[in-house]
């Protein structure tokens, strides 16, 4: 496993989770290698960090025109599409942070009035209004995502969506514990 140049393995936080997978079999090191998902143990003030990651997951190996925006939705809850939390706002703004810091131009879509919004929930953007909001602000791409937890574990699933048929470009799951922090946001 070498982490050298722009490979699989380059970024640190990638290596260490594989690095983890693989002490655990070689058949289930190989079906984790193929995919992007990670589980992370601690949070506090590492949530930003982590979100940080899964953003940086995401765009792993996709090529993206500066001159064209990218949109980030709000998380929305998987149980009910039409419904997010202060978790789902808060997540997709540290995605477009981190998005806007590594150079993609990012627009805010909280400025425009025209959207699809919820006063309560923040800016919702469903798979079947990719395509119209997306043509709105000539964006090339669209970061959608959902959230649920089950037991003691918040999953998040998130994907870059190009506008034309919906297509999902990349994909990023990951696992944070379900503590008081969480379980906070999701209220």
């Amino acid at each position: 496993m070498r982490a050298a140049g722009g490979g699989p393995l380059a970024n640190p936080f990638r290596r260490v989770w594989c690095q983890r997978v693989g002490a655990m079999g070689v058949g289930f090191a190989a079906l984790a290698l193929g995919g992007c998902a990670s589980v992370e143990d601690g949070l506090g003030s590492n949530l930003i960090t982590l979100n940080y990651r899964a953003a940086d997951a995401l765009m792993q190996g996709v090529r993206l025109d500066p001159r064209q925006p990218v949109l980030v939705a709000t998380l929305v809850d998987q149980e009910d599409l039409g419904e997010s939390s202060r978790l789902g706002r808060l997540f997709s703004e540290q995605y477009g942070s981190r998005l806007s810091n590594q150079g993609v131009r990012v627009v805010e879509l909280k400025l425009r009035e025209q959207l699809f919004m919820k006063q309560s929930t923040g800016a919702l953007l469903l798979s079947r209004e990719v395509r119209d909001v997306s043509q709105a602000h000539d964006a090339q791409a669209v970061v959608v995502g959902t959230y649920t937890s089950s037991g003691q574990t918040l999953y998040v699933s998130l994907k870059l969506v190009k506008p034309e048929g919906n297509t999902v470009v990349s994909a990023h799951d990951y696992a944070l514990p379900l503590n008081a922090n969480i379980k906070g946001l999701l209220r």
